[in-house]
């Protein structure tokens, strides 16, 4: 849900209107603790959830423990995302990676003390990462609040304004994720009903947006950042698929000492060499989309490709085919691949300057759009004429 204030934040922050950040970030911490509310029930019923999914007891009782001993830890993600958010959309990206270094570099000491000196087990496990996400959120919200003048202006009955509205974004934004989330996690699941499961994969990459470009006015700019981060990515991706080509033998040792594990894995090391390189392109593809506020078309698209066709294929192919869980995770190649070029198409048919009708306004973002949204969401700090910004021409 937070992604929408990727959307809002990035492209107020790139029309100038600063001041909003604030009031987006304080609107989303609203509707994120509301959210986290509604999402109780699942956390509570964690184990007989698992257990009405066909999961074995013994790791629906333990996986149902554990939910329950992080709850706390889901609270801080209300404040945590629309910190990040705010920050990222002023490309004070430097805090947040010394901030997640510092965490990294506590929750280390933090979980070896409470697992291996204290005994605590998964206990320890989970209380430690409760510690560790409200340490980041906080030291977030303090930076925020302490330091970054810019958007913040303390806290505001505005933030209350138009929630409803803010929430509907927020939702489809939800929708969005989840079904691309879910996806991966289903395939989990049908991995392991296999008789003998090997590995069970599901991987999200980075996430990259246009809005700061798309805010302000520079349709050629957003056009060029897409190329140049999918042609970076894709780098990357190919380098790490050969990498891992190239230790197919040798790089499960780093997660476990099974040999047969290792040799199970590294007859998938080929599928997990495609994986890579799909999943170092379509996460931007996918930021691309949060970026410019098509969140509601990306869900469709997210529906289709991964429900009504990877999924069944995978299936199919694991489960009638015999493949076991090269089937499945060829099932989940193939939808991300459909999902990938659909949205490959829409951007290179996108009409990223003003002038709208060689595109479909029903499909398509353009920088118009994005300055009607912060105009209409401009005028409730009643922003004076002195500062209006048009991003017509």
């Amino acid at each position: 849900m937070a992604s929408a204030l990727e959307t809002l934040c990035g492209q107020a922050f790139g029309a100038g209107q600063i001041d909003l950040l604030g009031i987006y970030m304080q609107r989303s911490w609203i509707i994120l603790f509301a959210a986290c509310f509604a999402l109780l029930p699942l956390y509570l019923y964690a184990t007989p959830l698992l257990k009405l999914l066909g999961q074995e007891p013994g790791i629906a009782d333990l996986a149902g423990e554990f939910t329950l001993q992080v709850m706390p830890q889901m609270f801080s993600l209300a404040i945590n995302f629309p910190t990040q958010k705010f920050l990222q959309a002023q490309s004070k990206v430097g805090v947040l990676a010394w901030i997640g270094f510092a965490a990294f570099v506590g929750h280390i000491l933090i979980i070896f003390l409470f697992v291996n000196v204290f005994k605590w087990g998964t206990t320890g496990a989970a209380v430690a990462y409760d510690i560790s996400a409200w340490l980041v959120a906080l030291a977030q919200l303090i930076y925020v609040v302490g330091w970054c003048k810019d958007g913040w202006s303390g806290l505001s009955w505005l933030a209350f304004k138009d929630l409803w509205s803010f929430a509907k974004l927020s939702i489809a934004s939800a929708v969005m994720l989840c079904l691309e989330i879910w996806y991966f996690m289903m395939i989990i699941v049908l991995t392991g009903h296999l008789e003998d499961p090997v590995i069970a994969v599901g991987s999200l990459s980075i996430c990259v947006r246009v809005s700061n470009e798309l805010g302000s006015g520079h349709p050629r700019a957003a056009k060029y950042s897409v190329i140049v981060i999918v042609v970076q990515s894709l780098l990357i991706g190919l380098l790490s698929a050969l990498v891992i080509m190239a230790t197919r033998n040798k790089f499960a040792i780093i997660f476990t000492d099974s040999v047969e594990m290792q040799k199970g894995v590294a007859s998938l090391a080929h599928l997990l060499g495609i994986t890579m390189v799909l999943n170092s392109v379509q996460p931007v593809i996918s930021g691309v989309a949060v970026g410019g506020g098509w969140q509601a078309l990306v869900a469709y698209i997210n529906l289709f490709c991964y429900y009504i066709v990877g999924l069944p294929l995978g299936f199919f192919l694991g489960y009638h085919i015999h493949f076991g869980v090269e089937g499945i995770w060829v099932g989940m190649i193939c939808g991300t691949f459909l999902q990938t070029l659909i949205l490959l198409y829409i951007i290179y048919q996108t009409n990223w300057n003003t002038e709208v009708g060689h595109s479909s306004p029903r499909t398509l973002m353009d920088v118009e759009q994005a300055s009607e949204r912060m105009q209409q969401w401009g005028t409730e700090l009643q922003v004076s004429e002195n500062k209006e910004y048009n991003f017509s021409h």
